[in-house]
């Protein structure tokens, strides 16, 4: 390949992903029609996992289960309790609000970080949570008698869930050498046969077998895992991972814009000025973090962005 265009065609291959990702909160709202949600959840995840593996073994990684333990602490966090709490949310609530507050998730891995890892909240970085935390407000308007505020927690609760996990792998990969794609794999396989056990006691209709429910199972399990997968791992060899960590930031914004054009939700002038006071408080994180990490001399090895990983699962 021609390496003067590598890093155009990893600049397109990140707003591909934006673009699957950021739309996936339309798919998973419009299904919600023809599906119960811990039903969806389910089926998505498993097919995902199943994508996932294809993945490794198409790349040739390591299959071997490592730290098993650890792995179903993380299944239960990032694939089974986020999927089901955020698949909730959207039975209630737009995709585009619930995307934006799932996507507050570096706030609450704030406090976690501070408490399990003792990483300190520093300078500017109040700031940004004290503009998240205006942001949210708005977004919720708690001086309102609004009816999604059952919606609203389940999102937050979501954020939550994923913050926890990245502690979790924070704390796996300091002390144990295991390849990240084959750990998410592992860990989406584990967490979805939670969510099979959970769907299965839980009574609901059967899904319906339409059109539109196999093509969000298909977008789920072979786009926005099985492709995304494959484009994050090219965009991560082409482009510096604080570049590639941009994804996590587009991903809300298309979700906000594609639930406007698609679904008619329009938010409220509150709404939009929150959701405008969250993307800034997150690209001034995001800043922040980049500024962090800039080396005295440049470094010999490339490495993942905290949290950028589990961005598969939060689509």
């Amino acid at each position: 390949m021609n390496r003067d265009r590598s890093p155009l065609l990893a600049a397109a291959a990140l707003a591909l992903l934006s673009l699957v990702w950021g739309y996936n909160w339309v798919v998973m709202k419009q299904v919600m029609r023809y599906a119960d949600p811990f039903d969806f959840s389910a089926i998505r995840t498993l097919l995902g996992a199943l994508a996932l593996f294809a993945v490794l073994a198409l790349r040739r990684r390591p299959l071997g289960l490592v730290a098993p333990g650890a792995t179903l602490m993380l299944g239960l966090l990032q694939t089974a309790a986020f999927t089901a709490f955020a698949q909730s949310a959207l039975v209630a609530g737009g995709a585009g609000k619930t995307a934006v507050l799932v996507y507050v998730m570096p706030f609450w891995l704030l406090p976690l970080a501070w408490f399990f890892l003792g990483e300190r909240v520093r300078g500017a970085q109040w700031l940004a949570v004290a503009v998240a935390l205006g942001g949210l407000a708005l977004i919720i308007e708690p001086w309102s008698a609004r009816g999604d505020a059952g919606s609203t927690v389940l999102a937050l609760a979501a954020g939550l869930a994923w913050a926890a996990s990245a502690i979790v792998v924070k704390r796996l990969r300091a002390r144990v050498a295991v390849d990240l794609l084959s750990l998410t794999a592992w860990q989406m396989l584990l967490g979805s046969l939670v969510l099979c056990a959970i769907a299965w006691l839980l009574p609901s209709a059967p899904p319906e077998p339409t059109a539109y429910f196999f093509g969000a199972l298909a977008y789920n399990a072979l786009l926005a895992t099985g492709l995304a997968w494959l484009l994050w791992l090219f965009i991560l060899d082409r482009l510096p991972a604080s570049i590639a960590g941009l994804s996590s930031l587009a991903v809300p914004a298309i979700g906000v814009l594609a639930g406007w054009a698609e679904l008619g939700e329009r938010p409220s002038g509150a709404e939009a000025a929150g959701m405008a006071c969250v993307a800034f408080a997150l690209v001034l994180m995001s800043a922040l973090a980049l500024r962090a990490r800039q080396p005295a001399k440049p470094p010999a090895v490339e490495h993942v962005p905290a949290g950028a990983a589990e961005a598969a699962n939060k689509a």
